[in-house]
């Protein structure tokens, strides 16, 4: 099996994983394009997957306006999803966004890279929830 159907299939594996949690996850190839998101995602994003396939991280990372405790703009390169991109490390932190909804959500985002070998990168995973449901 070659690198590339190896890649493609941590990142199938990843997707049918995804599907079938009821937590929000946020999926991307190497190059921080969106490859899938769940339903639950679509929910606290207020966008169908169907309109954010393919999605740069330069678009989804300012589309929904994340912002930190004091209302300034998070730059992907602080964001867990950028981070896990960039550095190829977990990442955690909690901030603001803005749906396409117009409603805006108190996330927790948790990332990680995802790897096929210890050196082979193959994209990243985010699994994110709205701080409000937490008690």
């Amino acid at each position: 099996m070659s690198g590339q159907e190896q890649n493609h299939l941590i990142l199938i594996v990843a997707r049918a994983f995804a599907s079938r949690l009821a937590t929000a996850v946020f999926l991307v190839d190497p190059d921080g394009n969106a490859i899938y998101f769940n339903e639950a995602a679509e929910r606290l994003l207020g966008r169908p997957f169907i309109e954010g396939h393919g999605m740069p991280a330069a678009i989804w990372s300012t589309q929904f306006a994340p912002q930190n405790e004091r209302g300034e703009p998070i730059p992907l390169d602080e964001l867990p999803l950028g981070i896990a991109l960039g550095r190829r490390v977990p990442a955690h932190r909690g901030f603001e966004i803005r749906g396409l909804d117009g409603a805006i959500r108190s996330v927790a985002v948790t990332a990680f890279p995802l790897f096929a070998h210890t050196e082979e990168f193959v994209g990243a995973i985010a699994i994110f929830w709205d701080r409000a449901e937490e008690t």
